[in-house]
């Protein structure tokens, strides 16, 4: 689904990424980790075109997407659920899930009811502004938007971070639900070792850059989180 080739990226003369390389194959849920400052986010921004790379391939779905402009990406079927979540606060519920439908092939005008049916709070909130939700409702909203491009692939960076622990186990709920029951391929960055494990069937640690091991989740022994993982 997704395979990223001997990637290279700088922001001004630091090299931030260094021939970097892993695949999240089709209808898995791929964990990518690492301490704060490996380039974790970076590599999400650079699949998504906010970034620009000076090396390397990003092939999704058998093409070679590292040359196209960032607005012709999401079109491809590929959800992005950024840091921060970058929700639009002045626009109301109803209005930030109608900007993931601009990006649909299909021409869809109505917001899927698929979505009010995983998160059903969006609909009891629908004209509230997005800025009043809380943190959680927040994240809610933007999985919600990135779900309403149809995607093939979703792409979630930290999206526990800063949310109450109920909300974390909805979120994880829905995760497992999407990849496992509709067979959503998954890529997601998480530092919390507990969800990563419970949510994801393969992991990349990444260290300065690099990718510096991969397997299956069964494989991320207590040594590669002393070595990688732990603060």
């Amino acid at each position: 689904m997704l395979k990223i080739e001997n990637l290279n990226q700088f922001y001004g003369e630091s090299h931030t990424l260094w021939d970097l390389s892993l695949e999240v194959p089709e209808g898995s849920c791929t964990c990518l980790m690492g301490r704060n400052g490996v380039g974790k986010t970076t590599l999400l921004r650079c699949i998504m075109g906010l970034e620009k790379t000076s090396s390397g391939r990003i092939i999704f779905d058998g093409q070679d997407i590292a040359g196209l402009d960032a607005e012709r990406r999401a079109p491809l079927g590929i959800g992005f659920v950024p840091q921060g979540r970058e929700i639009f606060p002045q626009l109301t519920v109803e209005e930030n899930l109608k900007i993931g439908l601009l990006a649909r092939q299909d021409g869809l005008k109505e917001i899927p009811e698929r979505i009010f049916h995983l998160f059903p709070v969006l609909k009891e909130m629908l004209q509230r502004r997005g800025g009043d939700l809380s943190g959680g409702q927040q994240q809610q909203l933007a999985i919600g938007r990135a779900l309403a491009v149809d995607p093939k692939l979703l792409i979630l960076d930290e999206p526990t971070e800063g949310i109450q622990p109920n909300i974390v186990r909805q979120i994880g709920d829905i995760i497992v639900q999407l990849n496992q029951e509709e067979k959503l391929t998954v890529l997601l960055v998480e530092q919390k070792l507990a969800f990563a494990r419970r949510t994801g069937q393969q992991f990349h640690l990444m260290e300065k850059g690099r990718v510096v091991a991969s397997g299956p989740m069964s494989g991320l022994s207590d040594e590669l989180v002393h070595r990688h993982l732990a603060v």
